[in-house]
Parts: C-alpha cells; structure tokens; sequence
C-alpha cells in the first residue's frame, strides 16, 4: 500500500537499524545466574541504616597514586570519626612501617573514642598476623579482618591449590589470629574478627558457604561473640539484583546466622555498587564497607555519601552527619590528592545546580509553593516534607546555600533569571515581566556566551529598570510628588520632576496616584495606558520597602517599569517613569 501523499514513511522498527559492533564478545561469557526462585528481597524495604565500616584509609588509601602522607591520614580518621562512622578500617599494618606507625599513633594519641573499633587488614600467613594483632595493643575495640582468595580463577592461576587447600589457608589463619591476640592482647581490648572469601562474586555460593563454615568452627560464634562474615565483591562481575540473590541465599544457608554480621563490599567496576549494596542490604546484609565519594581501586569502592544520602532523602536517618557536605568534600580532596567530581550525587558543585529554563522555572515555582504551603499550615518550610522539582533534598540540609541553585547561561529561562532576583534581592517578577526580562538577559548571554553571574544578572536588571542619579538616562527623574483626594475620590497630583532636561511640574488628577500620574504625563504628549499593576512589600518592620511592578502600553510599545519606596505611592509613580523612559531609550 503506498504512503499517502505529503506524509513521511513511519519508523516502524528501530532496532532494525542496530548494527554488530566488531568487538570480540567472545572472548566473554554471561555471569551466572542464583537458582532462587522463592527470593523475598525485592519486597523488602531498607527501613534503618546499616552498620558502615569505613575503609578510607586502608582499601582508598592502597588506590592512590600518591598514598597518604601521616598526616593526611590523621586527619582523614578525624574526619570519619567526626560524621559518626563507628567501624573504620585504618591499615594494613604488616604492608610496612608506615601503616604500622600510623595504627600505633591513633591508639597511643588517644584519638580513637571508646565507641569506635579499629579494623586491620591481614592476608593468611603467620609472620604478617602476629605483626597485625601487634599493631593493636592498648586499643579499646578492635577487629582482624583475615582474608584468601577462594574464587575458582585465582585457585587455578595463582595459588595452584585445590579447594581443600585453600579452605585449610582460611581455617589455619582463623586459628592464628586467636592464638596471637590471646597471646598479645590485653583484658583493656575488646577483641573482633572479621573474614573475607577474597572474591566471593566470582566464588561457587557452595564453596564460599564451606569456608565461611569452617571459619565459623574455629571461632565459635555465640551470644555476645559474633563473627563478621564480609563478602566482597572486589570486582564487580554481575547485575545487582544477582548480587542480591548471592546474599540471600549465603543468609539462608549459614548456620549461627543469628551470631553473624554478614557484611557487603561492593566495587563499581560495572557501575551498579551503590545498586548492588542496597540490593544486598535488602537481602540480608547487615553491614556496608566502602569509601568517602567512591575513592578505592579501580572505578572505586561502594560510595558512602552516596549511600548515606540515599536513605537521608527518603526519611531515613544515616546516623551519618553529612550536614556539611563542602567540609567532607574538601578534606577527602586534600587527603585523597584526588578532585570529586562536579556531577557527584550530593556532593559535586553543580548537583543543585538548573541552568536549563524549564527546571529553573519548575525549582522555583516548588520554592514558591512551599512556603505557601508552609504559610497556610502555620509552619516554617523546615517543618513540612520537601517537595521541590529537581532537588530531592533541600541544599540547605547538606551546608549548601540556595544561591547556587539556579545559574543562568545561554540555555536558562525566565524562573532561572526570576528565581536569583526574588532570593537575592526580594524582588518577585510579575510572569509577563520575567518573559521580558529573559529576553534581555538571553541577548547577552547570545552575545558573549558562558554564565551570567547573579552579579551580573542584577546589574543588568538595574540598568535597564533601575537608573539612579548616578546613571541616569531616559526623559524623566523624579524629585517629589504628592497627592490630594477630594470628597468626589478623585485625586489630584503634584510633581516636581526633571523632564527632557527641565526642571518641572506635573500635574493632573484622576482616580488615583497612577491615574492622576498618567494624567500628568498626557499633558507633556505622553501617551500611557495601565495594563497590568502588581506590588508587595520586600521585607517586614516600619522601614519595610514596597516594590511595584507596572505595565503599560506607550506609544504603541508595552513594556514594564519597576519602582522601589518605602511609600507604596512613590514607588508606584517610580514604576511607570520606569516604563515611560524605557519606551524612549
């Protein structure tokens, strides 16, 4: 059947125009899937925070090109310690004297509070866990956290050893770390232990489970004795909902499961960690270890801002204080040597930040529809749910000001430009003037590219609507003017104004100030008629000023003016001269 005439062929098929990409996927196979058909995770909701571990300092600090000078990692620790972090991970303490120095210097400083416990890293060796358990003496809490490689790649290329072999690697080294910590640690030492199937995502669920267990004989776990059981994703291989059914299934099948804190340690090497971690939260873990903003090998750790935030934005406290997000950001930037980047969920520059029209013209009118719905409830904005188009939280929660919401470039609009106007300068824009005003600041923004300032923004506004004695312009200044009603209503109007030069006296009467004003005009061949009048007060008290917004038309043009006076009438009359010498400039 042909087309009708005029009209174009329809795209019935889109994909039909996907070609193959060349690249050898064959070098590549699928992950494999969990055969959990019963799983109860996707119904699950995350209600409360996780327990956090930090590892900052020992997994981001191994991926820095410059590793952390001392006291870069002393101030790191501070940091962690001031958000509330309860559980960081600060070495690798048999990697070197550098790593043991520092463990020794926070417990001997005193800068590690009672209700923090330090972790440290040890791989399964004899030498390298008796000078780990060494670096913890005198500490108030304390875990070991032992790890071997137990996936199947690792088996056959590195280590060459059978599963036997490497699950006696992770029982002996179980064993190690009791007989030394019961050997080099005091009663003062709260004593924990932590073990990780090094990587579990590529692990058979069967064999991790047999590891964990043969772990768990060693150690016992009982009431008051828990084992952190951490299954770390150290690349992350597979989807996240994968990642879910691997935790659900290893919490269903472990035994003294009560007695365990299963932990997740997500990478982002397919960029679903933080997915991945919240999925596994869902399907059982009790616990997330991973870095400030990402940092860590690869494309990184399980970002924790990230994470945090997530749960702050749906009413869920973090017991993380990210409420001066700036801070946190440049203290990892001077540690870490490394910049967050600008489009970073929460932290980056420009995440509150609408330079396109439409967003800045929705932000603003949710800035302006909560606080009428605060105003009518008899509340302030902090006290009802947040509620604003494009900003899941509110700036102000993390440290941010409002001023770096909505920049203005070529691509911005009129709620862009409206919105720096009503919350730098209280000025609230009538609609049609915003359109107005837009157009000029889009010619400039055409003109010479790039942002426009708030600065910027203001000067402009002021040149074009604002002229004071210092940059006059335009046919009229006002000097005085005074008004008179009679018995009738009608009112009669006296000013003394500057006109094409000439000190003058205007005149006329009408029913009101701007009637009699226009009145006045007509007599020195000005021919104005009102269209539109909007005022409000810009602040409260005795002093408070008025802004008034007219529009008219003049000489065949329509225009705004805007006045600004403590008395609403000046202000007024302000406001058409506004409007009058802009039709003639």
């Amino acid at each position: 059947m042909s087309q009708p005439v005029g009209r174009p062929t329809p795209i019935t098929n889109a994909a039909h125009f996907q070609q193959p990409s060349g690249m050898p996927i064959h070098k590549y196979g699928p992950y494999e899937a969990v055969a959990i058909p019963d799983r109860t995770w996707p119904e699950q909701r995350i209600t409360k925070a996780p327990r956090w571990l930090s590892t900052d300092l020992r997994d981001g600090n191994q991926a820095l090109i410059d590793p952390m000078s001392p006291a870069r990692k002393r101030e790191m620790f501070d940091l962690l310690v001031r958000m509330g972090y309860k559980e960081i991970e600060v070495g690798f303490p048999s990697s070197g004297e550098t790593d043991f120095n520092f463990v020794r210097s926070i417990i001997e400083d005193g800068a590690i509070p009672e209700d923090v416990t330090i972790s440290v890293l040890t791989q399964a060796r004899e030498e390298l866990i008796e000078r780990t358990v060494e670096s913890l003496r005198g500490a108030h809490r304390a875990t070991v956290h032992l790890y071997n490689a137990t996936a199947p790649t690792f088996r056959r290329v590195v280590f060459r050893g059978t599963k036997e072999q490497v699950r006696q690697i992770a029982v002996d080294g179980t064993r190690l770390v009791m007989e030394y910590a019961e050997k080099l640690l005091g009663d003062e030492t709260v004593f924990g232990y932590q073990y990780s199937p090094e990587i579990f995502t590529d692990t058979e669920l069967d064999f991790a489970l047999e590891v964990c267990e043969g772990v768990m004989d060693v150690w016992q776990p009982e009431e008051g004795r828990e084992i952190i059981l951490n299954l770390p994703a150290t690349v992350e291989r597979s989807t996240p909902s994968t990642h879910a059914d691997r935790f659900e299934w290893m919490s269903r099948h472990l035994s003294r499961r009560e007695h365990v804190c299963l932990s997740v340690h997500p990478h982002n090497d397919r960029g679903t960690a933080v997915a991945a971690a919240e999925l596994a939260i869902m399907a059982g873990a009790d616990r997330i270890e991973g870095c400030l903003f990402g940092q860590g090998e690869r494309t990184g750790n399980v970002d924790l801002v990230t994470l945090g935030m997530n749960l702050f934005s749906q009413g869920v406290d973090p017991q993380i204080d990210f409420s001066q997000i700036d801070e946190i950001r440049r203290t990892s930037e001077y540690c870490n040597q490394m910049e967050v980047h600008p489009r970073h969920p929460y932290a980056g520059d420009l995440v509150y930040t609408a330079f396109s029209g439409s967003h800045q013209d929705a932000i603003k009118k949710g800035f302006d529809a909560m606080e009428a719905t605060a105003a009518a409830a008899g509340k302030t904005v902090d006290d009802i749910e947040w509620a604003v188009p494009y900003l899941p939280i509110d700036p102000k929660d993390v440290g941010r000001s409002y001023e770096a919401v909505i920049r203005v470039n070529s691509q911005s609009g009129k709620g862009g430009i409206a919105y720096v106007l009503k919350n730098d300068h209280k000025l609230d824009l009538p609609r049609r003037m915003q359109i107005e005003f837009s157009r000029i600041i889009q010619a400039k923004t055409d003109a010479e590219g790039g942002e426009v300032t708030p600065a910027a923004i203001w000067s402009v506004f002021q040149d074009e609507y604002l002229p004071n004695p210092r940059n006059a312009w335009g046919r009229i200044q006002l000097r005085s003017g005074q008004t008179t009603s009679d018995k009738d209503g009608t009112d009669t109007l006296t000013a003394e104004a500057i006109v094409d030069g000439a000190e003058t006296v205007l005149t006329g009467s009408g029913n009101g100030p701007i009637s009699a004003f226009f009145d006045a005009l007509q007599a020195i061949g000005i021919d104005v008629r009102l269209l539109d009048y909007q005022e409000h007060t810009m602040s409260e008290g005795a002093s408070a000023q008025a802004a008034s917004y007219i529009e008219c038309a003049i000489d065949g043009k329509v225009l705004w003016g805007i006045g600004i006076d403590a008395n609403t009438t000046r202000a007024s009359l302000k406001a058409v001269i506004s409007a009058v010498n802009r039709a003639t400039r």
